[in-house]
């Protein structure tokens, strides 16, 4: 029997004890379902300010999402639900020409070099940290961009195609998947593929675990190898 329908076999009885009883429940009922709904607002608010560094939150939020819209006890809300509303049609009208003041009379600035962004800030630190880290690794008449090509993309592309890192990174923090066997494994897998293609580096790479384990860093570090392979899992539903 629903909380709903004891109150109302109650009132039906007059039996206060019981109607009490009944009311308690379903006031209990509704201040969980609000506190889900209060759970999932700081959750949303949060997870994009921060990292919350395990998986048991996220299935926590993902769970509570499918069951919040379940959750109808039959009592008349607080408020006015719109959820379920669907817009059928609308209608525009016309109030007429408005100025629009730009401010002392100067003129907008026009539009120069369209399409000619360049990267933030921050991205551009985030490279030249790849690049200062790998420079220590390697030796020889090699440019920043053998380099950065080699690690950022080569070698952390082959390493993106990896189903057991990607569900190794959805499952465990950024500390326990840097100690994974396998992923000291699939580097050297890696670095072997890209071998021909970039046969000075990989050839100290293959030579020395002092310059396997710096790759590790920075894959690790700056070329957020453990983000990509996180979002690649979430993209493809990989639990």
């Amino acid at each position: 029997m629903t909380a709903l329908k004891a109150w109302q076999d109650a009132q039906a009885l007059k039996d206060a004890k019981a109607v009490q009883a009944a009311q308690d429940e379903m006031n209990a009922l509704q201040l969980f379902k609000r506190d889900l709904g209060t759970f999932m607002r700081v959750y949303a608010f949060l997870s994009q300010i921060f990292d919350y560094g395990n998986t048991a939150i996220e299935k926590r939020a993902i769970f509570f999402r499918r069951l919040l819209p379940l959750l109808e006890f039959g009592r008349e809300r607080e408020g006015v639900d719109l959820s379920k509303v669907v817009l059928t049609h609308h209608k525009l009208k016309n109030q007429g020409k408005r100025a629009l003041p730009l401010g002392a009379g100067e003129p907008l600035p026009p539009l120069t070099d369209p399409g000619c962004g360049q990267l933030q800030e921050k991205e551009k630190a985030r490279l030249a940290e790849i690049i200062e880290k790998v420079n220590t690794l390697f030796d020889g008449e090699l440019s920043d961009d053998d380099k950065l090509v080699y690690v950022n993309h080569v070698l952390k592309g082959k390493l993106l195609e990896s189903d057991i890192l990607v569900q190794q990174a959805n499952n465990n923090t950024k500390e326990q998947f840097s100690n994974s066997p396998d992923l000291a494994t699939e580097i050297m897998n890696a670095v072997m593929d890209a071998l021909s293609a970039h046969t000075t580096m990989s050839k100290q790479a293959l030579d020395s675990e002092k310059v396997r384990s710096g790759l590790k860093d920075v894959l690790l570090g700056p070329a957020k190898l453990y983000e990509s392979l996180r979002q690649r899992g979430n993209e493809a539903g990989i639990r």
